[in-house]
């Protein structure tokens, strides 16, 4: 499993807790693949931008309404943490997601 967020995301590092076979990935120093965010806005869409994150309230409204991947990109700390990629290529988002 592999878990794409921040090394300082409490939810994070309480997944890589609770699974510590698992390798993390921090966005903020390795981007998401682009095949992986492809496939995660293909199946999530706007739910994969953290609308109340800070980084989110900081950028203005041109930069708002660009395509999820583009800001993804530029921003990758607005990125709905964690991402997670499972063994079987299944892709889900958020640490509840694991528990249904």
């Amino acid at each position: 499993m592999i878990i794409y967020g921040l090394k300082n995301c409490d939810a994070c590092k309480a997944l890589l807790k609770a699974q510590p076979q698992s390798e993390l990935v921090d966005v903020s120093i390795t981007p998401v693949p682009e095949n992986i965010l492809n496939k995660s806005i293909e199946i999530f869409g706007e739910k994969l931008i953290n609308k109340k994150s800070t980084t989110w309230r900081k950028l203005d409204i041109k930069t708002r309404e660009q395509k999820p991947f583009e800001i993804i990109r530029r921003y990758p700390k607005v990125m709905k943490r964690p991402l997670i990629k499972l063994t079987s290529g299944d892709l889900l988002l958020g640490s509840k997601a694991l528990k249904d």
